[in-house]
């Protein structure tokens, strides 16, 4: 039997992204507007449902939020509810407070929960639908990494920061014949690095999916120079590991549910290059600049197509379902299935396979 829904949670957990208030705005007006629901924020991620934290969303809270980058309600990548971390002398251990999460959805009078997140959010809110709470899923993460929607949105936007970093390098490479590296996110999957470094004109793309050799890197940029090419461009995603090795990691930080904090790979392989080429060599690491501004118009597209169909799917009363995009229909998936397994660059991606063509590396 189907229940009288009323009053809708919303929350946006994991790293912030283009796109997030356009989702924020399409659940609020399409709720209120079509439906006469309630909705309901909740701060900072699982955060403000662990510790009780959140408002009402009206339509005038959510006017003008279309274009903003980031998101209205904050964002957590460390909150947890089955994992918080409490420090017991010398230690942290982790205890689950998800008991006291979902009383705090009770007490707020929420009916249904919309998660909007990456595998980590999505996970979570899974965690909570088994135990109970009616969830609704929505696809976030600029990685593009997650299984069943072609897009997530905020790739696009990060894509498109990361190619004009490209392409400003490529006038500074080509002025002072250097070997320029860009270095962009991508913890396991390759996809900014793909779109970037193709629609950049790199000459190398280093993903995680395929580990590189140095030698091969070596030939690659010896070839360019041989052939009177004066400068090469590598962008090179944060998660690329050489064969046989390790991913470069900057930092620890064990109270993070991804502890393992990347970033310099960029900078060893400028070290590595200049050291045994003797070709001159500067990198650049575009980092936390992929995440932030204003979304692209196609992710602003698709967080208000992801957001009126989680609407349309709560009041259908499909719970534990993730809104996602096929083509170019919005359905949507079991959360357990997009969460199952991240979506990765394979060798024979049309992609890959036209960069090869054109004679762009992989430093395979």
């Amino acid at each position: 039997m189907k229940k009288t829904i009323k009053k809708i949670g919303i929350l946006t957990g994991g790293g912030d992204c283009p796109g997030l208030n356009a989702v924020i705005r399409a659940v609020t007006k399409s709720a209120i507007v079509n439906h006469g629901l309630e909705v309901f924020g909740i701060e900072d991620g699982y955060a403000g449902l662990i510790e009780k934290r959140g408002h009402e969303l009206t339509q005038v809270q959510v006017s003008g939020i279309l274009t903003l980058g980031g998101t209205i309600l904050g964002t957590s990548n460390r909150a947890d509810p089955f994992r918080v971390p409490v420090v017991a002398g010398k230690k942290i251990v982790f205890e689950d407070h998800s008991d006291q999460a979902i009383e705090h959805f009770r007490q707020w009078g929420l009916d249904v929960l919309v998660a909007v997140g990456g595998d980590g959010t999505l996970s979570i809110a899974n965690q909570l639908c088994q135990k109970g709470i009616p969830v609704v899923g929505i696809p976030k993460t600029i990685d593009n990494d997650l299984s069943g929607t072609d897009y997530t949105f905020g790739f696009h936007t990060a894509v498109s920061i990361a190619t004009e970093a490209v392409d400003r390098l490529h006038t500074t490479a080509a002025a002072h014949h250097r070997i320029m590296i860009l270095e962009v996110m991508g913890r396991n999957a390759g996809w900014i690095a793909l779109h970037s470094g193709s629609a950049g004109g790199a000459d190398i793309i280093l993903i995680p999916e395929m580990p590189y050799s140095l030698d091969a890197i070596f030939a690659a940029v010896k070839k360019r120079a041989q052939h009177g090419k004066k400068f090469s461009l590598i962008v090179v995603a944060e998660g690329a590991k050489e064969k046989g090795g390790k991913v470069i990691m900057r930092k620890k930080d064990l109270k993070n549910p991804y502890p393992v904090k990347l970033g310099g790979v960029g900078a060893y392989l400028a070290d590595k290059i200049e050291q045994l080429t003797g070709l001159e060599t500067r990198s650049a690491n575009l980092g936390h600049i992929q995440r932030g501004g204003s979304p692209v118009p196609s992710d602003r597209n698709l967080g208000t197509l992801f957001g009126t169909h989680a609407v349309e799917l709560i009041r259908q009363q499909k719970w534990g379902q993730m809104v996602c995009l096929h083509g170019s229909v919005i359905t949507s998936i079991p959360i357990e299935q997009a969460v199952d397994k991240l979506k990765l660059v394979t060798a024979d991606n049309p992609l890959v396979q036209a960069c090869e063509a054109v004679g762009i590396s992989f430093g395979r």
